[in-house]
């Protein structure tokens, strides 16, 4: 694998679309459109994350937790690792922010397609991205990642089930990169292994936090604990880069509510798992499109339209109510993937048929 060109057209975060803009420019009812672009949780939150937030609406005047303490407390419960080692923030993107105002300027190397911020991120704090493209399975070669560290590098991102393909990163390969890190002189880079979407597969590897003093373990609430409008993410990391960590966070980035929410959210253990099992039924009824759809360990599946252009196949679902996510603006992915959410039963089966659809009217 050789490293990509760190130039890109694509220096902005491009979103899902929305159920406002669909409705605009199709003239849909917003109530009839379904929203499988943004790999957002179809249960909601979990009602006692609701509750919290209204019995603690009266305090939005008072300033929260400065470091978000006691939402530490509940995840130090929730990973077993004590607070020492935990940080939370607005969203995981608030914990890669303030890990690169620490750790950059320098080279950040990020195989592709991957999630774009971590370059975003890189580049905002004076980075330089170096992209390292997969394999046809999304998969890498740990050594050539390896071979790419330098005493110029700051950080590798890892994704873990990887947005937008799905696949975990072997355990194996996260050792050897791991210590080709450390095995490189001068060097000090950071390995961020992202995972977002852990709770619906069986490959978390947070458990190695306590057996390298250079990985970083990020994760959210906005997936399987449906708090994506509340922006609450986290990491686990050695205690002594906590600590530097802390000197570059910013103050009151969670905010009270989110905190309530975060707490109540990782005490419902029902809406935990009832949220797994709906992903994870889901996605079998997902490989049923009737395209190449790629295994997936996360609560969306990738899905190759060739010979069509996954611009083309999102306009006519979009047309037709259905929001999914065009990969186009994920480097290194092309111009035929899809990558759709996972949603209730009704929602997949119309997906599914959608795609059945657009297929016999195209052979």
């Amino acid at each position: 694998m050789k490293p990509l060109s760190s130039t890109s057209p694509n220096t902005k975060y491009v979103p899902g679309r929305s159920i406002a803009e669909i409705s605009e420019q199709y003239n849909i009812p917003a109530d009839e459109i379904i929203k499988l672009g943004s790999n957002e949780n179809p249960l909601g939150p979990a009602p006692a994350a609701v509750r919290a937030i209204v019995e603690h609406a009266n305090e939005v005047s008072i300033y929260p937790d400065s470091d978000a303490s006691s939402l530490c407390d509940a995840l130090s419960e929730y990973t077993s690792y004590p607070d020492a080692n935990i940080v939370a923030s607005t969203g995981m993107d608030g914990v890669i922010d303030t890990l690169m105002r620490m750790l950059m300027p320098g080279e950040a190397i990020i195989p592709v397609p991957t999630f774009s911020y971590y370059a975003i991120s890189a580049r905002t704090h004076h980075g330089t991205p170096v992209f390292v493209s997969r394999d046809e399975n999304f998969g890498f070669d740990p050594q050539a990642i390896v071979s790419q560290v330098t005493n110029e590098t700051r950080v590798i991102f890892l994704c873990s089930p990887n947005n937008p393909s799905g696949n975990l990163v072997p355990e194996s390969d996260l050792r050897t990169i791991l210590e080709g890190c450390g095995d490189c002189d001068g060097c000090d880079a950071v390995v961020f292994l992202d995972e977002a979407y852990v709770e619906f597969s069986e490959g978390s590897m947070i458990h190695l936090v306590q057996e390298f003093d250079n990985l970083v373990v990020g994760r959210t609430l906005s997936k399987a604990f449906g708090l994506a409008g509340l922006r609450v993410g986290y990491a686990v990391m050695p205690e002594q880069m906590r600590d530097e960590y802390l000197g570059y966070a910013t103050p009151f980035s969670v905010s009270s509510l989110a905190t309530a929410a975060g707490i109540a959210a990782l005490g419902d253990d029902a809406h935990l798992k009832q949220s797994v099992k709906l992903v994870q039924d889901g996605r079998r009824v997902l490989m049923e499109i009737p395209f190449k759809v790629y295994p997936s360990e996360a609560n969306f599946v990738l899905v190759d339209v060739s010979p069509h252009q996954s611009g083309e196949v999102c306009d006519l679902l979009a047309r037709k109510g259905i929001i999914v996510r065009d990969c186009l603006s994920f480097r290194g992915a092309g111009d035929a993937l899809v990558r759709v959410s996972v949603g209730t039963p009704e929602q997949n089966e119309r997906v599914v048929e959608a795609f059945l659809e657009f297929k016999s009217c195209n052979e």
